[in-house]
């Protein structure tokens, strides 16, 4: 329900400010198309970098992202855009709360991930400032907003553990179900296809009649909760496939962390036994509070933002014939 009330306001508006538009030109408008490219960074909101902390958590595991693009330019102000987005995103609760600040209970739930996002988009976008009647009269600078919809395939992975059992690669989390998915008495499996809502704005510079280069960011609101693999409760280890879904479900007890290599026990011990400096922390299996039943994850669907720097290229709007001889 959430997802129709959304996609239907964000379509009306479209069609609305369309046909205001049209309704307004008083000039015919020779409408045409461009093709662009950009490079940028990515970063991600969810259990394990949180909304609580929302600066710290933007730029503290910054990843890359490429875009490519077609978009058509209906009137002076309105245009439509198609999109292909790589994403990677990235979080880790050992590097995120190194030495158990700000979040140490997280730090000791140890979870990390990364994900290769491909979003594909539809997006509507309002130029603040309108072109004139043709390409080569469109806006020296121009701001726009833009928002639409997306589809998203995802696919989670995190490192094995560093021990001589494993090889410490990254492995795909959705096939094991980490969370008991697809156990009797447990949800099932989450999907590795979901959509998403882009919004946000840009600026874009004219350079010459064929160029144009840009600055845009904006925020994806996703319709999951998985793309960090976290998002439930600890399950029954038993209930679990297999021995690698058991040590990727639950991974508290690591000495060292799998994706920085970095040594745990000293982090661990003065936050689960601040005053027993000589106890081992990992005695216990599982840590106290991080057992079946207990939180894993859980909340709000995760989001991710997007910024890049564009260039695009405008495509001839009428192919001149050579003259006959």
């Amino acid at each position: 329900m959430k997802f129709k009330i959304i996609a239907g306001t964000v379509l009306f508006t479209l069609l609305v400010t369309y046909t205001s538009e049209a309704q307004r030109r008083k000039t015919p408008f020779e409408q045409y198309s461009t093709v662009g490219f950009g490079l940028g960074t990515s970063s991600y909101l969810g259990e394990l970098s949180p909304y609580r902390t929302p600066v710290r958590s933007l730029f503290r595991m910054l990843r890359w992202n490429v875009t490519a693009d077609y978009t058509r330019h209906f009137t002076p102000h309105f245009a439509a855009r198609l999109g292909f987005t790589w994403a990677r995103l990235s979080g880790d609760d050992e590097y995120y709360n190194r030495g158990g600040d700000p979040f140490p209970g997280f730090y000791v739930r140890n979870l990390h991930f990364r994900n290769d996002v491909k979003e594909f988009s539809l997006v509507g976008i309002y130029k603040l400032r309108g072109d004139g009647r043709s390409p080569n009269r469109r806006a020296a600078f121009s701001p726009y907003l833009f928002g639409g919809l997306a589809v998203l395939a995802h696919n989670p992975k995190a490192k094995t553990p560093i021990s001589p059992f494993y090889d410490n690669n990254w492995v795909a989390l959705q096939p094991l179900g980490t969370e008991g998915q697809g156990q009797p008495g447990y949800a099932k499996p989450y999907s590795l296809v979901t959509y998403a809502i882009p919004l946000g704005m840009g600026f874009t510079w004219r350079i010459n009649e064929n160029w144009n280069v840009g600055i845009e960011g904006g925020v994806r609101i996703t319709g999951s909760d998985h793309l960090d693999d976290v998002g439930g409760l600890f399950p029954d280890p038993a209930v679990l496939k297999n021995d690698l879904a058991r040590v990727m479900s639950n991974r508290t007890r690591e000495q060292v962390s799998a994706r920085t290599n970095k040594v745990r026990t000293e982090t661990v011990r003065s936050i689960m036994f601040p005053n027993e400096p000589a106890i081992d922390p990992f005695a216990n299996d599982p840590l106290d509070g991080w057992g079946p039943g207990a939180p894993r994850g859980g909340g709000q669907s995760d989001t991710y933002f997007l910024t890049s720097i564009k260039v695009s290229y405008v495509l001839p709007t009428k192919i001149k014939c050579p003259p006959i001889r």
